[in-house]
């Protein structure tokens, strides 16, 4: 092998000197500022992204506060209008429970009116109808026609005595 031979080896140290001198100044010189620059842009990008990142971040923050800060005032001014529309249906409540009492009271008055006059007119057909059975118990029980007229009277007072003492 002539690798392993010693008299080719101090031209094969040059050629390595050489060839590795020259190899290392393009390196240096061509190689690795490229590097340098991609790693700097590298750098420069991861940086900016980084700021963005941020940025967002805060603009996220800052939209995600007004949005609770705007779903907190809707949820206020929901609960107030329905406060609201609660009192306001509270209050039509009250006024319709009055009218309706009111209608009640009036029915119940008129009723109580006619009932009344029912009561009149049935104890006035009611006397009428007692004179006549009085005047015929009487002549059939004793044998004496009595009197209309003081039979009516009688009677009369004997009602309005059972009306007094029905009314209290």
């Amino acid at each position: 092998m002539p690798q392993l031979d010693p008299s080719v080896w101090p031209t094969q140290l040059f050629w390595l000197v050489l060839t590795f001198s020259i190899l290392y100044l393009v390196i240096w010189r061509v190689a690795l500022p490229r590097i340098g620059e991609v790693l700097e842009a590298r750098q420069r990008k991861l940086d900016d992204d980084l700021k963005k990142a941020t940025a967002l971040k805060e603009e996220a923050e800052a939209i995600l506060a007004e949005y609770e800060k705007m779903r907190a005032d809707a949820q206020a001014s929901a609960h107030e209008e329905l406060r609201a529309a609660h009192d306001a249906l509270k209050e039509e409540a009250e006024r319709e429970t009055q009218a309706l009492a009111a209608k009640l009271n009036s029915q119940t008055e008129e009723a109580e009116a006619r009932i009344a006059a029912a009561k009149s007119s049935a104890l006035a057909s009611l006397e009428g109808t007692v004179s006549e059975v009085v005047v015929a118990a009487t002549e059939k029980l004793i044998g004496v026609k009595a009197g209309e007229q003081e039979v009516t009277r009688v009677v009369g007072q004997v009602m309005g005595d059972q009306a007094k003492e029905g009314g209290h």
